[in-house]
């Protein structure tokens, strides 16, 4: 396999548990991370980190408003921490791909990524 299949298969057992993956929509996740480019092979740009707010507003504005073209708003700082609380403040691994993957997924953006 290659480093970009290594990596969507981590994802995947990130996002659904190693027990059932059938939850994650695949097409969805790759679509993300193929959308992140080389960034995902370089351990500190593949990560989020919820702790600092230079870090949340870079993906607010560079990824929700530019990429998506949202409106800026209360609505997606309360996403942005909602994702931050559902990968847990434990998990020192939150992936950029898969935060992508969850705020598109709790702003029902999926479409975008047809």
């Amino acid at each position: 396999m290659s480093q970009f299949d290594d990596l969507l298969v981590k994802y995947k057992e990130e996002l659904g548990g190693t027990r059932d993956v059938s939850g994650v929509d695949e097409t969805l996740l790759t679509a993300i991370t193929k959308a992140l480019g080389p960034s995902i092979y370089n351990d500190d740009s593949s990560r989020v980190s919820c702790s600092d707010k230079t870090e949340l507003d870079r993906v607010k504005n560079n990824f929700l408003i530019g990429k998506m073209g949202l409106a800026d708003g209360p609505d997606l700082d309360a996403a942005l921490k909602e994702v931050c609380e559902q990968m847990g403040s434990a998990n020192r691994n939150k992936y950029r791909a898969i935060f992508y993957y969850l705020l598109v997924k709790k702003l029902g953006l999926e479409a975008k990524y047809a």
